[in-house]
């Protein structure tokens, strides 16, 4: 088909003849960018000047995804990641935002730090980002100091984290819960739970536990004490909270799905990795699944879906989490926790369209939609008039492999190295731009640092 990869200095792209998923909708139309935002969306498009032409017959168009829990690990591990790396991930799998988190080093705890990490992303990022505020026990004054049209939102570790990220102190929690006036994103496992549990294994295994154990040290108990708390906190004082990668059956009633995403006070997020895997995947898997929260009981896993569907569950994201293949290569009890994702998030997705469990208009609705609406992101997660063109063109039928050679990812494996795909994302567009096309080129520098509503809570 007539294509015109990557051009520069063209005021006008027409994508002609496209299915497009949107608010709910798929049909064919044609879709005008012009500048940074989609200008015209009609069954055809009429336009006279000079433009780029991509011929869209047979592929899908789509929102770009936003992806609201990523771990890109600049600074000061970036022998595992860099932020210029992984956004490269990101496009090449159709996502165009992401919301960064802060356990790096130094960690993200005060706003010098975050605004250090605004400005890398700037010159190094492939995808529009924002990034959390972090928490600790002794950062108060500057967690308050945060601009909530610039931020994404404040991160709590409510469970084990890198250094000293770990805040489980009921008064921190009740004080922050009850001050801070913008959206609270939560990691939930019982801390307690988890080392009693770890110290049970290690009596009975020593040296020897090993990776299909990790469900058992971080259960359902340890995740439901820790989100069933942070949910009664947020009830107690109205706060905006959003709890990250559920993982179990018994959490799911924590959330109502009797209010609009848009009134909810609570929401909630599942990430790709425990709706695809389970238990018994870490007999030939390993550490490369080992994760927190855990990978839990095929059981688990399966109620995650139903959960998504019926909108207890919000969002859909990734925890991309990479580490070297060296680090994960070790015991169980030395190798880090968190797997790479970013690149292959749609794709798994839409393996769960095939396998009908989903429609592609709720997976757009849970990658795109949902996440601009629970964040209050401006002009992004839908492909609308005069929103931001922020896009992803796929061809439904190309099948292929994940493989080391078509990893973007720094670290460069993957657990799903060998697995089959039939779906791929041709291109993606940010701010209007194609940042990448499946030929394997990229472009840096277009992507933008997202701006929320300053009403939005």
């Amino acid at each position: 088909m007539p294509y015109l990869a990557l051009q520069k200095n063209m005021q006008h792209t027409i994508i002609r003849n496209v299915t497009l998923i949107n608010r709910g909708v798929s049909q064919t139309v044609d879709v005008m960018i012009r500048g940074e935002r989609i200008e015209k969306i009609a069954s055809t498009i009429h336009f006279t000047g000079n433009y780029a032409e991509i011929e869209g017959e047979g592929l899908w168009l789509m929102p770009g995804i936003i992806d609201d829990q990523v771990h890109f690990r600049e600074p000061g591990l970036t022998h595992k990641a860099e932020i210029a790396t992984e956004s490269a991930a990101a496009v090449a799998g159709g996502v165009t935002t992401f919301m960064e988190m802060p356990n790096t080093r130094p960690a993200t705890l005060t706003q010098a730090l975050l605004e250090e990490k605004y400005q890398r992303a700037s010159v190094a990022s492939y995808a529009n980002y924002s990034f959390f505020m972090g928490t600790s026990h002794d950062n108060y004054d500057e967690i308050m100091r945060t601009d909530h049209s610039q931020v994404c939102g404040l991160k709590i570790f409510m469970g084990s984290s890198t250094g000293d990220m770990l805040v489980d102190d009921p008064g921190i929690l009740e004080r922050l819960f009850t001050q801070f006036p913008s959206l609270i994103a939560t990691h939930c496992e019982d801390e307690k739970t988890v080392r009693r549990r770890l110290e049970e294994y290690q009596k009975l295994y020593g040296e020897a536990i090993s990776p299909e154990m990790h469900a058992e040290i971080r259960d359902v108990d340890a995740c439901y004490l820790s989100s069933s708390f942070a949910v009664s906190l947020a009830k107690k004082h109205g706060t905006r909270l959003h709890i990250l990668h559920l993982t179990t059956a018994k959490e799911l009633d924590l959330f109502d799905n009797t209010i609009p995403l848009m009134k909810k006070r609570i929401t909630s997020e599942v990430c790709v990795h425990h709706l695809t895997f389970h238990k018994g995947d870490y007999a030939t898997l390993g550490n490369q699944i080992k994760c927190n929260p855990a990978i839990k009981s095929a059981e688990n896993r399966d109620a995650l879906m139903p959960a998504l569907l019926d909108n207890r569950l919000d969002i859909v994201a990734t925890d991309h989490a990479p580490h070297t293949w060296e680090e994960k290569e070790q015991a169980y009890l030395s190798s880090p926790a968190g797997l790479p994702l970013v690149q292959h998030s749609l794709n798994l997705m839409i393996a769960q369209v095939q396998m009908g469990n989903i429609t592609m208009e709720r997976v757009v609705e849970k990658m795109c939609h949902a996440p601009a609406q629970c964040f209050r992101v401006t002009d992004r997660g839908f492909a609308d008039e005069g929103a931001y063109a922020d896009l992803v063109l796929i061809d439904p039928e190309s099948r292929w492999t994940v493989s080391k050679e078509n990893l973007f990812y720094k670290c460069k494996w993957s657990p799903l190295e060998g697995r089959p795909f039939r779906g791929q994302v041709v291109s993606t567009f940010v701010n209007g731009e194609e940042v990448y096309h499946r030929d394997g080129q990229l472009r840096q520098g277009c992507g933008k640092r997202v701006h929320f509503d300053k009403d939005r809570l």
